[in-house]
């Protein structure tokens, strides 16, 4: 994934083939994909539930050409919602093309910098590529109604004689009013809810059980940078802290944070990553080491709070760029965010005092982009010297175990991680809506083997990542108000060969599966429940020929499996490509509703 440091979208195939006892071949890691079709890029995902229906008003806010933008700040417009427009769902549209030659590179859509929309681009052909992607934005609806703000877009480029390829960005946000919503998320909206649970008696403002995880945060706090080189921190090793302090309203009664991440440049592939040992003793100049576990933890005010091991995205250049051609990797064009809720936590935060939100990626090398937004709801019942009051029950410390061993008989052997880290960490809130306790549990297990072979130059990758989240809210008298439970799987297999061929080339033969998996439930009270399940998963095939830098020629196909299953609608998709074309496409759609 290219950024500021020139790491070009190829470099996972060296770094994946450990050539013997050389130095120099590393730096003929760097290809590119030429190509003369003229190409539609997508993302597979289901359709957004209103994304069929007439938007209430559309806003066209940004239209960029990203050409030599290389370590310049963020471009920004000014933004303010669309006048005499009634809407409770938006949506971000990016469309982008470009033609030339150029590698992928990361970019980022910022709103008052907060983290809207993190993506990276595809690798334009001579006759030019486009994609388009749309992305829900509604939980940001506190910041789309503010006037006055800016809306700021980064992608760092690098165009000269070699590299021709310019980004044309457009950015649009679309504005929905959509019937039969629960919550009001404009001014023009009225819709409301009401409910006994308890005797504790129930109001939008504050609480409708299952619309209390679902409505948007009153205010959002961003925990970013100060823009001048993009809105998030560029972390280059784990001994670094970046974060930012905060001071939260009084009457808040509900925190989460979302934390955004993406890697790059020699740990854009850390899932692959050999011990130190197995470089050093062989010789070898990759700096891509310290072993291929990541993690990025979220504290306050540097106690450990939370963490996240993020989903190995793959992008657009990644492996075998034969692969990505038209379909993408899972994630690449809207690159996950996750959540970890704060709420026990509001006994530390509402003290009137500031407390600093940091963030560390563990193990890590140059470098990583992260950042988070803080997502706030407060009692708008409490106003003025009103004070919700909050305490902690339980600090919970995670309870981390991790084991490692290696076997290795100078380029070949094998390595292996496991890795548990278990946390439960409960505490009250008292507001209008009574006296709530949230207890969050979580149970991680991480598990990475990579094998070497024949002399280093076959490289076997296995990973799986599996999580499990529960966030429960009770009431004083222990009644249960509220449950959700996240469970969450990536699973990904890559094994790679290479051999020298003819006339200086090398022979590269590669196979990846990988998958996004999750069940999510809700329950409330006795009445209320919901669940809901995604599997996203691709399978690719292929070989590519390279001579200095350039792919000349190969194969690849890619079949990809999405299938969505929830209360209120249904999606699936089954899709394949070979050699830069769809070879079939399947998608299977029940009733779509927006409640």
């Amino acid at each position: 994934m290219m950024t500021n440091l020139l790491c070009f979208s190829f470099f996972i195939i060296i770094n994946f083939i450990n050539f013997p006892l050389s130095s120099s071949l590393e730096h003929h890691s760097h290809f590119i994909k030429h190509g003369l079709r003229q190409q539609k890029y997508l993302e597979i995902t289901r359709p957004l539930p209103f994304a069929n229906l007439t938007p209430s008003c559309t806003l066209p806010i940004l239209t960029h050409e990203f050409g030599n933008t290389m370590g310049l700040p963020p471009v920004s417009v000014d933004y303010s919602p669309p006048l005499n427009c009634s809407w409770n769902r938006v949506s971000l549209q990016f469309n982008a093309s470009c033609r030339g030659v150029q590698y992928d590179r990361i970019a980022a859509v910022w709103l008052d910098g907060v983290d809207l929309f993190r993506t990276s681009t595809a690798e334009p052909t001579e006759n030019g590529v486009s994609w388009t992607v749309t992305k829900d934005v509604t939980r940001y609806s506190s910041l789309l109604l503010k006037e006055d703000i800016s809306l700021s877009v980064m992608l760092e480029n690098l165009v000269n004689d070699v590299y021709t390829g310019v980004y044309h960005v457009n950015v649009t946000f679309l504005y929905y009013e959509v019937e039969n919503m629960y919550v009001p998320l404009s001014t023009s909206s009225t819709n409301r809810k009401l409910r006994l649970v308890d005797d504790v008696f129930v109001d939008n403002p504050i609480i409708s059980l299952l619309d209390l995880y679902e409505k948007p945060a009153d205010l959002i706090i961003p925990i970013s940078g100060n823009g001048d080189n993009g809105f998030w921190f560029r972390i280059q090793s784990d001994s670094e802290l970046h974060g930012k302090s905060v001071v939260i309203p009084k009457n808040t009664y509900k925190a989460v944070i979302e934390i955004c991440v993406s890697f790059h440049g020699h740990d854009e592939f850390w899932y692959s990553n050999p011990p130190d040992s197995y470089i050093r003793v062989n010789n070898l100049t990759s700096q891509s080491g310290h072993g291929a576990y990541r993690e990025v933890l979220m504290s306050i005010d540097q106690n450990l709070v939370g963490s996240v091991v993020p989903f190995p995205l793959i992008f657009p250049g990644g492996i075998n760029p034969l692969y990505w051609d038209p379909i993408v990797s899972i994630g690449a064009f809207d690159l996950p965010s996750y959540d970890i809720d704060l709420t026990p936590y509001l006994g530390v935060l509402l003290d009137d005092n500031s407390h600093f939100l940091g963030l560390k990626v563990v193990e890590s090398l140059p470098f990583w982009l992260v950042d988070a937004n803080l997502h706030l709801w407060v009692d708008k019942r409490c106003t003025g010297y009103c004070e919700v009051q909050a305490k902690i029950l339980d600090y919970g410390t995670p309870e981390f175990e991790m084991e490692r061993s290696s076997s290795f008989d100078g380029l070949d052997g094998s390595y292996e991680i496991e890795m548990k880290r278990q946390s439960k960490y409960s505490g009250w809130v008292n507001s209008s809506a009574g006296n709530l306790t949230t207890t969050v549990s979580r149970e991680l297990k991480f598990k990475n083997k990579i094998k070497f072979g024949e002399k280093g130059n076959e490289k076997e990758v296995k990973q799986k990542v599996n999580e499990e989240i529960e966030v429960k809210v009770e009431s004083e008298t222990g009644a249960e108000i509220y449950v959700t439970t996240l469970k969450r799987e990536y699973p990904l297999a890559i094994t790679t060969k290479s051999k020298p061929s003819r006339e200086s080339t090398n022979l590269m033969h590669s196979e990846l599966e990988h998958e996004w998996s999750e069940k999510k439930k809700w329950s409330a009270g006795d009445s209320d429940s919901s669940s809901s399940s995604l599997r996203n998963g691709q399978k690719c095939k292929g070989w590519m020929v390279v001579k200095d830098h350039i792919v000349l020629q190969g194969e690849a196909t890619t079949e990809q499996t999405y299938s969505y299953e929830g209360k209120a609608s249904s999606y699936s998709r089954e899709i394949t490509a070979a050699n830069g074309k769809l070879i079939s496409d399947t998608a299977v759609k029940d009733s779509i509703s927006v409640m």
